[in-house]
């Protein structure tokens, strides 16, 4: 995990070039304070200029001001060092779920423990994001606080410095106990959470078995493992108020306690002044915030990342590549951007297994190399909750292998809740969905691949995202490009992409190539061409339809259901299936539809 954080930081140069710049600006009150005050009463009130004194105050708010837009922008650079650093938890976290599935056809993820990882992520990204803007900020506040004092006052520099380096001191050695006695107490407040929850959930065998009285004293000894840890937490946390004290507060005794001294020196009493405002006003609260941001969000982030680094994959596995193709369909829930995807994570590890395709029992690479994508439902019932109307009610459906079916119907019909049900996202409430005869639940991920409407397209080069499902050549990954029409993508060689600057219709070509390339038998496209245009849409459905396999697509217009083999009708909880023709004649719904795509016939 340190080596996360350490290329979370060298990976963005120039956004912490830019933090420093800015840092610079915002630290100027900072060092401007003491010098703005002590001139104010020295040179203009103490001497009857009032206007002289107005004007270094005034000089000091113009500072306040500068300091107030550099703030601003120092939020944008820790962003830009934090959203890479998310990213990298967020594909350890996946990549470990998805080896531990894929160890086995039939394993089931467990759901919980990705749900947990994927907050601890959100927690961890914040944490870092904190700990970066506490300590940066009280670097360049020390060191415009000890330019400000030599330069203004060195004599009080003497009183000030060695007590608020000794209080510094004294928190950096406190805080690996801090960050242990912090991991020991959630350790202990979980286990109590989860005796309590076992016990509640038994009760009744508990009160049937005679066994209260274990019970209780089972309870009752991690009620008192939580309170030793807490109590063992407060004592190393009564040293973070005695380092603020011996840093932040002694040095205001020692300048008052010395300021006959002081001015016995040769300082006026607006010098003095301004040495006490460098401490109150500057050093003071750069340490107090640097304790409870170490103490709190550095403690939470350790704690977090050890979380994490439990959730990923071994220590002997393969580097990772960050996940590639799924965010789940709209109806689904889940998140539809690579913001979204980390809040999703729990709702379904399923569908983060199902919609990456990649095994390490897949074939090397290639399509038409894995488990056969022939798809069928009977009596498949799903409902969004429990008094919920069906959103698909007994659906009997057969897709055979290498059909190429469209899915058409209006919105809110169930076509992305058929699509989630195939892919494995969703588990039906009634009925059995199988894929090449075995249940869809245990289908293998690479049997299947989901591209939602939009596309999740991570950081690294063209070739890692395009080549993420399968073990492509450089020569195939061309050929797919070529054949999909995404050659566009490949104008400027091999960059390393930044997700935010591709348009929505890049980032779909990007998951169309890498889900073309991979070895799945049964593609699943929900909307996935609806960023390109018609011809672009058309070039890479027929590139599909070449491919080979089972082909699903939920078609965005049209055009793209006069392309399929077949087409399935979803309208108010029917469905209905056949040709173009077909259902022109037999459904008003399906000819009113291609009634408004069709132009009107001429007189």
């Amino acid at each position: 995990m340190k080596s996360l954080l350490w290329q979370a930081l060298r990976r963005q140069p120039y956004a912490l070039l830019r933090l420093c710049l800015w840092s610079v600006l915002e630290a100027a009150p900072a060092f401007l304070i003491g010098h703005a005050v002590a001139r104010a009463i020295e040179d203009g009130f103490a001497v009857g200029r009032p206007a002289l004194g107005l004007v270094w105050l005034a000089a000091l708010g113009c500072a306040w001001l500068v300091a107030a837009i550099a703030a601003r922008q120092i939020i944008l650079a820790v962003a830009a060092v934090a959203e890479p650093f998310r990213d990298d938890l967020l594909a350890h976290v996946v990549g470990g779920a998805m080896r531990r599935a894929a160890q086995s056809v039939t394993a089931r993820p467990d759901t919980a423990a990705v749900t947990r990882a994927g907050l601890q992520v959100e927690l961890a990204r914040d944490a870092f994001a904190a700990v970066i803007t506490t300590v940066r900020g009280f670097a360049f506040t020390v060191v415009s606080v000890v330019l400000g004092l030599l330069t203004l006052a060195p004599q009080a520099a003497v009183l000030v410095l060695p007590p608020f380096a000794a209080g510094l001191g004294l928190f950096l050695v406190s805080l690996p106990a801090l960050a242990r006695r912090q991991r020991a107490f959630l350790m202990a407040d979980e286990l109590l959470a989860e005796s309590m929850t076992g016990m509640a959930g038994g009760l009744r065998d508990i009160v049937a078995c005679g066994a209260e009285g274990r019970v209780g004293a089972a309870l009752a000894d991690r009620v008192e493992a939580q309170a030793s840890a807490a109590r063992a937490l407060a004592r190393v946390t009564a040293a973070r108020t005695i380092a603020l004290a011996v840093g932040a507060w002694l040095p205001v005794v020692l300048l008052l306690t010395g300021t006959a001294w002081l001015l016995g020196g040769g300082m006026g009493a607006g010098v003095v002044v301004g040495a006490l405002a460098y401490v109150t006003q500057s050093l003071a609260p750069a340490l107090n915030g640097l304790v409870h941001g170490l103490g709190v969000s550095g403690v939470s982030l350790v704690a977090t990342l050890r979380r994490i680094a439990a959730s990923g994959p071994a220590a002997s596995a393969p580097p990772l590549t960050p996940p590639a193709v799924l965010e789940s369909a709209p109806e689904a829930g889940l998140g539809r951007s690579s913001e979204a995807l980390a809040a999703g994570l729990g709702r379904s590890s399923e569908a983060l297994v199902a919609g990456s395709g990649r095994s390490s029992e897949a074939p090397a690479a290639g399509p038409g190399r894995a488990p056969a994508g022939g798809v069928r439902l009977r009596g498949v019932t799903f409902a969004y909750g429990p008094h919920s109307e069906a959103v698909i009610d007994g659906l009997d459906l057969d897709i055979p292998e290498g059909d190429h079916l469209a899915v058409v119907g209006p919105s809110g019909a169930g076509k992305s809740t058929l699509a989630a049900l195939v892919s494995g996202l969703l588990q039906p409430d009634a009925g059995d969905v199988r894929i090449g005869g075995v249940p869809a639940a245990d289908v293998p991920p690479a049997a299947r691949v989901l591209i939602p409407q939009e596309a999740y397209v991570f950081r690294g080069s063209l070739h890692e995202n395009l080549a993420y499902l399968s073990d492509a050549s450089p020569h195939q990954v061309e050929a797919a490009v070529a054949a999909l029409g995404a050659t566009a993508l490949m104008a400027d060689g091999e960059p390393e992409l930044d997700p935010g600057s591709l348009s929505a219709g890049q980032r779909q070509l990007i998951a169309l190539v890498r889900a073309y390339l991979a070895p799945a038998r049964l593609i699943i496209l929900d909307e996935a061409t609806c960023h390109l245009d018609p011809a672009a849409e058309a070039r890479v459905e027929a590139a599909f339809a070449e491919r080979g396999g089972t082909l699903i697509v939920v078609a965005h217009r049209l055009t793209s259901a006069t392309r399929a083999r077949r087409i399935l009708l979803m309208d108010a909880g029917q469905a209905t299936v056949g040709t173009h023709d077909e259902l022109v004649h037999l459904s008003p719904t399906y000819a009113d539809l291609a009634g408004h795509w069709q132009p009107e016939p001429v007189s």
